[in-house]
């Protein structure tokens, strides 16, 4: 196995982040557009809307702080490529696209039984 490539573990982590932040903003009045969209330039986690505004949110989740929060993990180099994926993704809504997009950061921590601890960081980038 590559070192990049994801574990088991590291997959139910981000299962359960993604839960948690997608419970986040429909409690927070959001409604759900994608999951897991994908194209040949790689995955946006969650695309949300409310109102006029489409969120394009990355997560992150992590299951301690040894390196850091889990919202650190959004890199420069991250947050270029989510740039590129949100474009892609317009493209494909045509004229329907929303005015309003913006990026936001789901950072998810979960307690040593599992769970989740949500923080979200809006127009994060």
């Amino acid at each position: 196995m590559r070192m990049d490539e994801p574990t088991a573990s590291h997959l139910k982590t981000g299962r359960v982040g993604e839960a948690a932040a997608l419970s986040w903003y429909e409690r927070a009045g959001y409604r759900l557009v994608a999951r897991n969209w994908r194209c040949p330039l790689g995955e946006i986690d969650l695309v949300v809307t409310r109102g006029s505004s489409l969120v394009i949110v990355e997560v992150k989740a992590r299951r301690g702080s040894a390196f850091g929060g889990p919202f650190e993990a959004v890199t420069w180099k991250k947050q270029r490529k989510l740039r590129a994926l949100a474009e892609t993704f317009l493209a494909t809504l045509g004229p329907a696209a929303p005015a309003e997009v913006r990026f936001d950061v789901a950072s998810v921590m979960l307690d040593r039984a599992g769970h989740p601890s949500v923080q979200v960081f809006e127009q994060a980038f």
